[in-house]
């Protein structure tokens, strides 16, 4: 009888195991899923428009490499110099409106797209980089057919995951001239478990690792080739501004000072230990815009 008893409880705690592997692995492949897919029915309508800040926005469609249509806005440029600015994850275009004011006031020309998967423009995955550096391309080709640009006054500034792919497409692009990152992610694997707890609510362990499996297999995708900290060095000797708060919760907070270790000269970073995830435009409107105009007009307009 002992032993009978001794037997059912082994069945039953491994059934409950079992169970619960189960539930943790189609929880995590589900979630995964959330992670790197963005329908059109679940992205939000812009929060503000070019006319909210009487910018004389162009509508324009680009076409990536791969064929997708991307929805973007280009302020004319007054100086010759232009700055592609980049959105975050699960953003669009709209959110970088006010940092497009600051740079076409100084007479910028700015270059504002819904990246794939993201506000009005196709795609189906998320992939952090590793797509978006053909939608990154196509955006500096509609650049260079523009006669109010010159071809080596073209920057960078991206915000979270924004950021982040503008340091990696710069590093695959010689002729970029200076970028600018807030709150950049240094790579997947450093900030997982942080992008996980945020978006998911869910513990680090064991769904960051799980959730970063089921994202590659659904999207094809490697997350150690999505590492800014072994890119970032390539871009020297054209200039790096970096940006990180110490109070960030969406990405790691130590991504600013791994990624400024990484760099080369020269380089630049703006840290703040009291601040959240792309805080800096919000909470010091006039020390950014003051930055962010210093280190464009210094390297575009040299």
């Amino acid at each position: 009888m002992k032993k009978q008893l001794r037997w059912l409880i082994t069945l039953g705690l491994f059934c409950l195991l079992s169970a619960g592997m189960g539930y943790t692995l189609n929880l995590s492949k589900a979630q995964a899923h959330a992670f790197v897919t963005h329908p059109p029915a679940e992205r939000e309508a812009y929060e503000k428009s070019p006319s909210d800040f009487n910018l004389p926005a162009e509508a324009l469609t680009l076409t990536t490499s791969d064929g997708l249509h991307l929805a973007a806005w280009y302020v004319p440029s007054q100086n010759g110099a232009a700055v592609i600015a980049q959105h975050g994850y699960q953003s669009d275009r709209s959110e970088m409106l006010e940092e497009a004011t600051i740079l076409a006031e100084a007479g910028f020309g700015v270059l504002v797209m819904d990246l794939r998967t993201h506000g009005q423009s196709d795609g189906e995955y998320i992939t952090f980089g590793v797509a978006e550096m053909a939608d990154m391309q196509a955006a500096w080709d509609y650049l260079l057919t523009r006669p109010d640009v010159q071809p080596t006054r073209i920057g960078l500034l991206g915000n979270s995951m924004g950021g982040s792919i503008v340091l990696q497409y710069a590093a695959q692009n010689p002729d970029v001239q200076a970028v600018m990152a807030d709150s950049a992610f240094s790579s997947i694997d450093d900030t997982i478990a942080v992008s996980v707890k945020h978006f998911t609510g869910l513990p680090a362990f064991p769904f960051a690792t799980l959730i970063t499996y089921f994202a590659e297999q659904e999207t094809g995708i490697d997350s150690n080739a999505i590492a800014a900290t072994r890119l970032i060095a390539n871009i020297s000797p054209r200039p790096v501004f970096l940006l990180q708060g110490g109070a960030d919760t969406v990405v790691s907070a130590e991504s600013g000072a791994k990624l400024f270790a990484a760099a080369l000269q020269p380089k630049e970073l703006w840290y703040d230990a009291n601040l959240g995830h792309v805080e800096f435009q919000q909470t010091y409107p006039q020390e950014y815009a003051k930055r962010t105009i210093a280190f464009f007009r210094t390297h575009l307009l040299k």
